[in-house]
């Protein structure tokens, strides 16, 4: 989740976001839920999880991650954008299992300094 208030409004699952806010609808607190949001924070890879099985009927999450990353591009934060069309909130082929650990473990050995992949 990027923007608290789009997530709000494009889930069908208004339990787990409600419940992850206090049990508060969106409108009930916007100040407050706005301040937690991700989208405040910095950060530097953005994923999305374009397969998720509930894509056709809401397509917030590659909404999401394509939010995160315009973010971090138009702050000049430098960022990769991984999507996997093919793959839901778990990356289950091998080959693109590969490129996602590649991918993720690339970012953090480059910013904990870390060496080796």
């Amino acid at each position: 989740m990027f923007d608290a208030r789009a997530m709000a409004y494009e889930t069908e699952e208004l339990w787990f976001d409600e419940w992850e806010h206090g049990g508060k609808a969106y409108y009930e607190d916007p100040r407050r839920i706005r301040e937690m949001e991700p989208g405040q924070f910095r950060a530097e890879l953005a994923d999305t999880d374009a397969g998720d099985h509930r894509r056709a009927r809401l397509p917030h999450s590659l909404h999401q991650g394509l939010a995160a990353f315009t973010a971090l591009q138009r702050r000049g934060i430098p960022s990769r954008l991984l999507v996997n069309p093919s793959e839901s909130h778990w990356v289950l082929k091998p080959k693109n299992s590969r490129q996602w650990y590649h991918e993720v473990l690339g970012w953090m050995n480059r910013w904990t300094g870390k060496g080796g992949q």
